[in-house]
């Protein structure tokens, strides 16, 4: 079974920075290509960036510049570090590792972008 912990949201300024971690565990981590996604209640889940086995990554066109997703295979850790937030990047943040037809999702982390 495989299990994907979030964590290191929180409560920011506009123009703070945040890094969320997802650590994974039972399954092999470094085969699986992984992303955060965001979602505002009432509101679809919507793909925030993207990274695959390889280290290819993707990005949604609000975050480009912003924020750089990585991964770390020997911590079993994927990485969302938001640079320059903004209100509308209030979110719950999801953490989700897919493989062929598996796919897998984390408990979801609150950012909040407040002053």
């Amino acid at each position: 079974q495989v299990q994907l912990v979030e964590s290191g949201g929180g409560l920011v300024q506009p123009g703070g920075s945040l890094r969320l971690s997802c650590v994974a565990s039972g399954s092999i981590f470094s085969i699986w290509a992984m992303g955060w996604y965001r979602q505002a209640p009432g509101k679809q889940r919507e793909l925030v960036a993207g990274i695959t086995s390889g280290g290819i990554t993707n990005y949604a066109d609000s975050v480009k510049g912003r924020f750089t997703i990585s991964r770390d295979n020997a911590k079993n850790t994927v990485y969302l570090q938001m640079n320059s937030l903004k209100p509308e990047d209030t979110d719950v943040y999801y953490c989700k590792g897919s493989f062929m037809k598996y796919e897998y999702w984390g408990q979801g982390t609150q950012v909040t972008v407040s002053s």
